[in-house]
């Protein structure tokens, strides 16, 4: 017997075991193996689901949403791709001075949508009539029942200029953020949280950010620093996401090159206003 005839009587008694008619698609296929049915879509009916770690499926039966712009990687049915711009002109205003901001399209139409980003691991959540404060190049989608916006936070004894900018969602729906690696979440209220500030994806609503400098004494900057002096500390009550990677912030004008120096947006922090 073949070792293409001795696959498919395999597959035959796979489903004769199952309870299934020998006949099926299954046994005239020419390309036999588990392939086919471990990396089948998964029938979800939440909006928002997993496909797998790196891949958001969305089902376009809940109506439109905002997705990063080229994060498409697949759909099935008839889903349409529009360009809506920066949200308005103010937040188009804010987006350029500041370098934060969300390069979004929005997907509407029907069948399952398929998003991603560069093979990111890819963090859900749902809020409930509640906010938190993301880094831009952090946001996968969202529902569009969330406004978003760009905003600067108040950082207590700064030395980043004048503020920071997130961007805020608010709102009822689903948020999908990426992240790169497997994230880390830590709830602020139970002891004093610092991390990196390119490693920082976003905090909950009731988080206070403010930023500690550690210079490890004059020896260490006399030998170049330890690479750790800017720092990012929360407390209130709350949630703050980490990731382990410092590069959340790439492309941004947030973070730790705006700690090194003021950059013109942070500048223009009391022009854009506060949250």
């Amino acid at each position: 017997m073949s070792h293409g005839s001795r696959a498919a009587a395999y597959w035959v008694e796979q489903r004769q075991a199952r309870g299934l008619p020998a006949s099926s698609v299954e046994t005239t296929m020419t390309v036999h193996g588990s392939l086919f049915t471990e990396f089948k879509e998964k029938e979800i009916q939440d909006p928002f689901s997993l496909q797998n770690k790196k891949l958001l499926r969305v089902d376009m039966r809940y109506g439109p949403v905002q997705a990063l712009a080229g994060s498409m990687v697949a759909y099935q049915g008839d889903v349409r791709f529009a360009n809506r711009g920066s949200g308005g002109l103010g937040k188009m205003i804010k987006s350029k001075l500041t370098g934060e901001g969300f390069s979004s399209m929005e997907c509407s139409g029907s069948g399952e949508l398929y998003l991603a980003n560069n093979a990111a691991e890819i963090q859900l959540m749902y809020l409930e009539n509640d906010a938190i404060s993301v880094n831009g190049n952090a946001i996968l989608a969202f529902s569009s029942s969330i406004d978003w916006d760009i905003h600067r936070v108040q950082a207590a004894g700064s030395a980043m200029g004048t503020g920071y900018f997130n961007v805020a969602l608010r709102g009822t729906g689903y948020v999908a953020v990426t992240t790169k690696g497997d994230p880390v979440c830590f709830d602020v209220a139970s002891a004093p949280t610092y991390a990196d500030p390119q490693a920082v994806v976003l905090w909950t609503a009731g988080v206070t950010m403010s930023v500690r400098v550690d210079t490890g004494g004059l020896a260490s900057m006399v030998r170049g620093g330890t690479g750790e002096t800017w720092q990012m500390a929360f407390g209130g009550q709350g949630y703050v996401l980490v990731q382990p990677s410092e590069s959340v912030v790439d492309g941004a004008g947030s973070g730790a090159g705006a700690a090194s120096a003021p950059t013109a947006g942070s500048v223009l922090g009391g022009f854009l206003g506060g949250r």
